[in-house]
């Protein structure tokens, strides 16, 4: 069945996207920005406009001769029909006030309408200007009776510098309301037209401007785990998007260092396991075999039997030994216990004099302590730190011809140890492996007493424990040295 297709807003429209919030605020703000000009310009044109209309009708009064405006409106002249002729003005009313407050409509057509009488006070102010264009304009905004909204403008009268009354002329303010009006209605109309001119320019302007944000976007939903190699373009020309940029690269890193931790972790855990079942399958199946051949009949030969058990005795110390540096290594791991004391570690070392030439055979130790050696440590784990290192060089000399030295050295930042050995030494591709668990250079390094490689990674523990350093250096031929550095007062991390 054919899917009936939809209409889809353009993605700028949609309510929720970026480019649609950033439209519709900008344009808001435009409106706004669009309607207080509007109505500021309303209220200063209404102001104009009232304030010109009323100069211009101030003009007009002061165009009227004094004399007329002192007469009672018989100015010796009589048109068609006998009709006296008044003061014209069209579409306003004229009034005279005189000094004492007497009121007379001048407007003598009847559409002229009754002209609008002020307070009293407002016509006393007025009197108490000049009539002169410099003394300023006297105007005000009023309801007549009838409601209607009246422009009145008010001109003292004067004879030989004497006031006699005031002269009003009024009018409706609707024609001024009407261009005001007009007025507001044709910038209203501009500014719908702009805003919808600036809707169509901002869509492909705002389209433009998120393109940079556009690609990270697609860039993340191309990020998975297989690939976190990609990285963001830190220079866009954008600030923001820039901060952005380097703010996803730097979350991208420690992913990607995050994940191939794991990776690692995973690997060396599978490496373990697998070194591990390897070590305790070895002397398994020798003592498997012994027994086997014990229950063959071999228990009854007296000298047959005294082998096999002395095998299996061999293999068993080898198992035993090896749960026990597992066991040793996953508790360093987890959470090293250090029973600290502080002291010389050159009276340590001479202390264990004996027993490292006991384990050294008829190779030659040289143990030299050139400096008073002080530090903070754990007499335990360092003891067996001295002796991983020398059983490991014991192991790889020759018996008749072999050479240790243990040299041990102040510094200003604590001590260092070097235990240096005479032997085939290391090749230096598998230098950076040798504190791996179970890890064995086999080419360079042959194990000779089944050692299952833990003591370095042991040694490396302990190491980390004092928040010292342990480094190997080594040539094909040339010998080993393992140098570690102690700090003075060395605190677990």
């Amino acid at each position: 069945m054919k899917k009936r297709g939809r209409f889809r807003f353009p993605r700028a429209l949609t309510p929720h996207s970026l480019r649609f919030q950033l439209l519709a605020r900008s344009l808001l703000v435009i409106a706004v920005i669009l309607l207080f000009i509007g109505l500021f310009q309303y209220v200063f044109m209404r102001e104009f406009l009232f304030k010109n209309k009323a100069e211009s009708m101030q003009g007009q009064l002061r165009s009227v001769p004094r004399e007329v405006l002192l007469s009672t409106g018989d100015w010796g002249y009589e048109g068609p029909g006998g009709r006296k002729p008044m003061l014209y003005f069209p579409d306003m009313t004229f009034a005279v006030i005189d000094a004492s407050g007497t009121f007379t409509n001048m407007s003598g057509w009847p559409e002229a309408g009754e002209p609008p009488r002020l307070e009293d006070a407002e016509y006393e102010e007025a009197m108490k200007l000049k009539p002169k264009p410099k003394d300023g304009l006297h105007y005000s905004v009023m309801r007549d009776a009838q409601g209607a909204e009246q422009l009145v403008v008010l001109q003292p009268i004067d004879s030989r510098g004497r006031i006699l009354g005031v002269a009003q002329l009024s009018m409706s303010t609707a024609p001024l309301h009407d261009v005001a009006v007009n007025q507001l209605f044709v910038f209203s109309a501009l500014s719908l037209l702009a805003l919808l001119l600036g809707l169509l320019a901002f869509i492909p302007v705002l389209r433009r401007t998120l393109v940079p944000l556009s690609k990270i976007v697609d860039t993340v939903e191309r990020i998975d785990a297989g690939n976190l190699d990609e990285r963001f373009p830190s220079r866009q020309g954008q600030q923001e998007i820039d901060r952005l940029a380097v703010s996803f690269n730097g979350m991208l890193e420690r992913l990607e260092a995050s994940f191939l931790a794991e990776k690692e972790a995973k690997e060396q855990m599978r490496r373990f396991v697998a070194d591990a079942s390897h070590e305790l399958r070895t002397p398994l199946t020798s003592i498997h075999g012994f027994l086997e051949v014990l229950l063959r009949g071999a228990m009854y030969q007296p000298n047959q039997l005294e082998k096999a058990l002395t095998s299996m005795y061999g293999e068993s110390e080898r198992i035993n030994k090896l749960v026990h540096d597992l066991l040793l290594l996953a508790k360093l791991d987890r959470a090293p216990s250090v029973v600290w004391s502080e002291g010389d570690l050159g009276r340590l070392l001479t202390e264990m004099e004996s027993q490292l030439r006991l384990l050294a055979g008829e190779r030659e130790v040289v143990l030299r302590i050139e400096s008073a050696a002080k530090c903070r440590y754990d007499t335990d784990k360092i003891k067996q730190v001295v002796l991983n290192l020398f059983q490991n060089a014991v192991q790889h000399t020759d018996p008749k011809s072999g050479r240790i030295r243990v040299t041990l050295t102040g510094t200003e930042d604590g001590v260092e140890l070097a235990v240096a050995d005479n032997g085939p030494g290391i090749l230096e591709e598998h230098l950076p492996y040798v504190f791996d668990r179970f890890y064995r250079g086999e080419s360079s390094r042959t194990r000779k007493s089944g050692g299952a490689g833990l003591g370095l990674a042991i040694t490396k523990s302990i190491v980390d424990a004092h928040s010292g350093t342990i480094h190997a250096w080594s040539a094909s031929g040339a010998g080993s040295t393992f140098t570690v550095r102690l700090p003075r007062s060395g605190t677990p991390e």
